[in-house]
């Protein structure tokens, strides 16, 4: 296949699935998928799309964005260096909210231009939003007085997804989204089975396109579009519905059997949360609302472990050897002559080749977006303990588990609604799902490392979506958070990409 399909990204994020298609070479060094348009209205989230479409005008990447990255010169420096790049990314992304009018007006004639100039036909991919369908979106809702799902646009977002897959006509669709949507009606009606149809249906007839699962199993309905990353090499359980579909006229000269059709192949072994974050640079937690000093955070630490320690040692039993371990840390922050700073730069090897090939950057000045968030007092303690406990059990504590005399005040602490409230990314086990909630609060991600005693960094948040550690978030931290857990990892998206590529090279679709 000597030429590329042109490739249009809808509610495109930071691009993880982008980077995933585009990242893909042949034989010959040739990429089949040529991105002709990344759609996405968040405009940190499209900073960092413009940025990576930049980053991908090169064969050859300059030192120039290494030293931007690494906030050795500004953008306005990086772009006068590379107009011409700069230009091509800004033609191939835009900042659009798309179910508008005005976006409508816009896109449309671009689309009939990548259409009318893709010689081989082109490829739709995307995630309209997930809120509405996500389990929490729903429960946060039910919680909103007159919340009517009917009227809530963001259930009929896909709807727009529909309407470029009609207009465009692709060759090949894939569509993510949360897993909720299996579950997810509206005025009784399921929300999957609506979407698939209209799917099926959008090159103007039934069945114009076939739908593909990506995983061999012997699931029926529509559960067997549902993808375990932590089956493909993506150190995260991540359980996400993605639809991928072939036009019917294109599949019916590849032959395949629906039934039996390609998937995508397993790895042997699960990565862990250590295959990408043992060995980092260590970081200390900032103190959130007090002043914040090396020293300052070392007294409160002390302090923190050793109320940890009290509080184990007085509910007694199998919190003993937690407390134990707790007193032995206490002591030797005491001791310490050096603390871990606040944020590092510091670029280090990964233990897993497998990822490491992916992630990895040989060329990096330093390594962006690790710094730590601040925590208050109180969390400090829990924080201390939840990772300690982690580290005798090899597990997360959950909310019964904790002692009383770390209890927080929340009305819901003991109704087992928030059992994980403080969750342990643990070393031995892929991450738990890396949400935006991470830009909330620190939590549900608290580091594996209880002497750092903090929750993940935006690049270690990154590293388990597996996104390269050349690629630079853009907006602040709380935006950078919320970039890095509503994306699809760009590993996974490579391995769809390369799926895909398969099924069409033998149709022979072009």
């Amino acid at each position: 296949m000597s030429q590329a399909f042109k490739t249009v990204d809808l509610f495109a994020g930071p691009g993880g699935l982008a980077e995933g298609f585009a990242a893909i070479k042949d034989d010959k060094g040739k990429r089949p998928y040529q991105i002709a348009l990344s759609v996405e209205k968040e405009p940190s989230a499209f900073a960092t799309l413009r940025l990576r479409s930049f980053f991908r005008q090169f064969e050859d990447t300059p030192e120039t964005y290494y030293a931007y990255i690494s906030g050795k010169i500004s953008r306005d420096q990086l772009v006068a260096a590379h107009p011409r790049e700069w230009k091509a990314a800004s033609d191939e992304t835009a900042m659009l909210e798309l179910g508008t009018e005005k976006a409508t007006a816009w896109l449309d004639p671009i689309l009939d231009g990548i259409s009318a100039s893709a010689s081989i036909g082109t490829i739709l991919i995307g995630g309209p939003p997930c809120q509405a369908y996500s389990l929490v979106g729903r429960a946060r809702n039910r919680g909103i007085q007159d919340y009517v799902p009917e009227a809530d646009h963001r259930h009929f977002l896909y709807r727009e997804y529909i309407r470029i897959l009609q207009r465009l006509e692709p060759v090949a669709f894939v569509m993510e989204n949360v897993k909720g949507m299996l579950s997810a009606k509206i005025s009784g009606e399921s929300m999957i089975d609506r979407i698939v149809e209209d799917l099926k249906s959008a090159g103007g007839k039934p069945d114009s396109y076939v739908l593909l699962p990506l995983v061999a199993n012997q699931r029926s309905g529509h559960v067997r579009h549902v993808i375990r990353v932590e089956d493909f090499g993506i150190p995260q359980a991540r359980h996400r519905v993605i639809l991928m579909g072939i036009r019917a006229d294109v599949f019916s000269r590849s032959g395949i059997d629906p039934v039996k059709s390609p998937s995508l192949t397993s790895r042997p072994t699960r990565p862990s949360v250590a295959s990408v974050l043992a060995g980092m640079p260590n970081l200390r937690s900032g103190l959130s609302k007090i002043a914040d000093s090396p020293d300052a955070w070392r007294q409160a630490v002390v302090r923190a472990f050793k109320d940890a320690s009290t509080a184990s040692r007085r509910d007694g039993g199998w919190l003993t050897q937690v407390a134990k371990r707790l007193v032995e840390y206490s002591r030797e922050f005491e001791a310490a002559t050096n603390l871990p700073p606040r944020s590092s730069t510091e670029v280090t090897p990964l233990a897993d080749n497998f990822l490491a090939a992916w992630l990895a950057d040989d060329r990096l000045l330093a390594l962006p977006n690790h710094e730590s968030r601040g925590h208050m007092q109180g969390d400090l303690a829990r924080y201390a303990f939840a990772a300690t406990f982690a580290e005798v059990f090899d597990r997360s504590p959950k909310a019964d588990e904790f002692p009383k005399g770390l209890a927080p005040n929340h009305r819901n602490w003991t109704s087992g609604k928030f059992a994980d409230r403080f969750r342990v990314q643990t070393w031995n086990s892929p991450s738990t799902t890396v949400t935006s909630h991470i830009s909330k609060d620190g939590h549900y991600f608290i580091h594996p490392d209880p002497k750092q005693c903090r929750s993940l960094t935006v690049r270690e948040a990154a590293r388990l979506q597996t996104f390269p550690d050349n690629y630079f978030f853009e907006g602040n931290r709380t935006q950078q958070y919320v970039q890095v857990g509503n994306a699809v990892p760009p590993l996974l998206a490579k391995q769809i990409g390369e799926l895909l590529l398969e099924i069409l090279r033998m149709a022979d679709a072009d």
